[in-house]
């Protein structure tokens, strides 16, 4: 549920920046390109919960870290300088509308975990940005 809120946050916030913003099984779609550029995909990376902090029933805050994938190009050079360039208002945007903000299912603010290049190649530049989110897990009975 939070990825789909934290997906509708950057429509809503940063639509018109990118020409397709999807999740994790529209990700998963792409083989060397986006049908659009630049695109943006939310995928969820990795949940840590605590220990459970009730004697009777269960409690637990879980911190989720969530992916950002931003897929750019710029054709007007192969080496990526532009779409270097590109990239850098593109990230400003995403950590703008997300850095501080809290979804409506979580127990806290978004925060800024990392950044990373993870693919560079013919002027299309593939980067993640990876946030952290945290919520609280009980069972059904508290």
């Amino acid at each position: 549920m939070i990825v789909t809120e934290i997906k509708d946050r950057l429509v809503e916030r940063c639509g018109s920046a990118f020409g397709m913003i999807g999740d994790a099984l529209d990700l998963a779609a792409v083989r060397e390109q986006p049908l659009a550029s630049p695109a943006l995909f939310v995928v969820p990376l990795r949940e840590v919960s605590a220990g459970n902090s009730r004697m009777t029933g269960v409690l637990q805050r879980s911190e989720i870290d969530f992916g950002v994938v931003i897929i750019v190009d710029n054709i007007s050079d192969t080496t990526g300088a532009a779409a270097g360039q590109d990239l850098e208002v593109l990230k400003t945007a995403v950590r703008a509308a997300l850095i501080g903000w809290q979804p409506a299912s979580a127990e806290d603010i978004i925060t800024h975990v990392s950044g990373e290049l993870t693919g560079s190649r013919e002027g299309t530049v593939w980067w993640e940005e990876v946030f952290a989110a945290a919520t609280y897990l009980e069972d059904e009975e508290s």
